[in-house]
């Protein structure tokens, strides 16, 4: 069993910055593809960003130059910094990794979310 819990989200007002934080444990091989993702209300999931085991990275064009994901392999923890929030980013933010467990079976894992309010 694999798990994926998130941390750092909260209040913030417009043009601050928040730093979330998703540390995987359990039984765990190899992690491919790490990534956030997340859900405003009313609205379906979104793509934030992604961070291959390797560090190449993609990012919803909604974020570019405000967001920066990275992440610790050694640690399996994966970060997504913004800066420059704005209201719109208000969402619960999901993190997300394809994993290789122990026994060799590759899944996606969630998250519970770590919402993140940003008023104006």
């Amino acid at each position: 069993q694999v798990r994926l819990v998130e941390s750092g989200g909260g209040v913030v007002q417009a043009g601050g910055s928040l730093r979330l934080s998703c540390a995987a444990s359990g039984s765990i091989f190899s992690i491919n593809t790490m990534g956030w993702y997340r859900q405003a209300a009313g609205n379906q999931r979104e793509l934030v960003a992604t961070i291959q085991s390797g560090g190449t990275t993609n990012y919803a064009d909604s974020v570019k130059g405000r967001f920066t994901i990275s992440r610790d392999n050694a640690r399996n923890t994966v970060y997504l910094q913004m800066n420059s929030l704005k209201p719109e980013d208000t969402a619960v933010y999901y993190c997300n990794a394809h994993v290789v467990t122990r026994n060799f079976d590759a899944m996606d894992y969630w998250g519970r979310g770590t919402l993140v309010t940003v008023s104006s």
